[in-house]
C-alpha cells in the first residue's frame, strides 16, 4: 500500500526483485537454479510472475542472493492481495458473503 490507501497500477511480484538482483550480480537464472538445487524452469516461472514464491523458496533465495526471505514473502503477500482485490468477480462474491454474514 502507498499513502492514502492507493495501490500501484500493477502489483509488484517478488520475481521482479529477484530478476533485478540477478542482473546486478551478473548471475543467470540457470546458475541460481543450480546453486539452490531447483529446476531452471521453476526459477524462470517465479521471475516471470507465473509462480508464487513459497516460504521454502524464499529461504533458498535468501541463502543464495542475500535477499531477506521476509521481504520476498511480504512482496508475495502484497501481490496476492492486490491481485485478489482487483478481481471484480471475486470481490462481488466477497461482498455477498459479507452481506449474508451481517444478517446473522
Amino acid at each position: 500500500m502507498i499513502a492514502n490507501n492507493l495501490s500501484p497500477a500493477e502489483p509488484t511480484h517478488p520475481g521482479e526483485l529477484i530478476k533485478d538482483e540477478l542482473e546486478a550480480l551478473n548471475l543467470s537464472q540457470a546458475k541460481l537454479a543450480a546453486r539452490i538445487g531447483v529446476s531452471p524452469s521453476l526459477v524462470n516461472e517465479i521471475i516471470k510472475g507465473k509462480r508464487a514464491v513459497s516460504t521454502e523458496m524464499a529461504l533458498l533465495i535468501e541463502a543464495a542472493l542475500d535477499l531477506p526471505a521476509d521481504l520476498l514473502l511480504n512482496l508475495q503477500y502484497a501481490y496476492n492481495m492486490q491481485v485478489a482485490k482487483a478481481d471484480a468477480t471475486f470481490m462481488q462474491r466477497l461482498s455477498a458473503i459479507r452481506h449474508i454474514a451481517a444478517m446473522l
